[in-house]
């Protein structure tokens, strides 16, 4: 790998790791950088998985007063959904390279549409879980809410953020922060276990990963801060805005 790939994983690593922490998406930025340096579709979602872990787990230490008590509910839910991670990761493995190409493409445009509509998403979710009578809090019930998004998660994650964010967003009455800060912590604890699947199936580039890994953690590391001030709007705009051109652009790629 050539300084100007180190540079430019790096430097996109950066970008990366601010999306992340405050609204999700890195995958945007990071995927197509790693197929513009010529890494293969499948081997580029593990490198994004992989490279982002370091990244939320800072943002998340960083603001770690505003995370939920180490309940029993809470741990279970870690539990399921490093579980549910893990299989993700699994199954990504298992993926023919061909078919996941063909793939790539409805991946992007749903991560994409969730971005667009992630507000309503978390909207839709509580409003749900009031009408239901549930109490806003972590609970059980959660898990069979949070394993098949964990499992999307260790498959491909881009957009997996916004849907945990829907989920802790009950469980804090919609306080942001408080999701976010949820939110990065159980993604990272996810990466971290879909990690350790690639990499016993020797599937991660380490070189490519390490050069994103560190420029997400600076990233991370502003982000955590950032998000604090920054209108999310306007970054899920421009996530909007590059995920559909990506959509568009793989779409003509790996299917025309």
């Amino acid at each position: 790998m050539d300084i100007f790939t180190i540079v430019l994983l790096a430097g996109t690593g950066v970008v990366a790791g601010i999306i992340a922490t405050i609204v999700g998406g890195a995958a945007v930025v990071i995927y197509p950088a790693l197929i513009a340096t010529g890494v293969p579709p499948q081997l580029a979602a593990v490198c994004n998985l992989a490279s982002i872990v370091p990244a939320t787990m800072l943002a998340a230490l960083a603001d770690r007063t505003q995370l939920p008590p180490f309940n029993r509910a809470f741990v279970g839910l870690i539990i399921a959904s490093i579980v549910g991670a893990g299989l993700g990761a699994v199954l990504l493995v298992s993926t023919p390279d061909r078919m996941f190409a063909q793939i790539v493409p409805l991946l992007l445009g749903f991560a994409t549409l969730l971005f667009a509509y992630s507000e309503r998403i978390s909207r839709w979710l509580r409003a749900r879980a009031e009408g239901r009578g549930h109490a806003i809090a972590f609970n059980f019930a959660s898990l069979k809410v949070i394993l098949p998004v964990s499992l999307y998660g260790g498959y491909f994650g881009a957009g997996v953020g916004i849907l945990m964010l829907g989920v802790f967003s009950l469980a804090t009455g919609g306080d942001y922060r408080a999701a976010n800060v949820a939110k990065n912590f159980v993604s990272s604890l996810n990466g971290f276990a879909a990690t350790l699947v690639f990499a016993s199936h020797g599937a991660v580039l380490w070189p490519q990963t390490l050069a994103l890994a560190a420029g997400t953690i600076f990233g991370g590391l502003i982000g955590a801060y950032v998000a604090r001030i920054i209108p999310r709007n306007v970054v899920r705009v421009l996530i909007v805005v590059v995920g559909a051109a990506l959509t568009v652009a793989f779409a003509r790629r790996y299917w025309f």
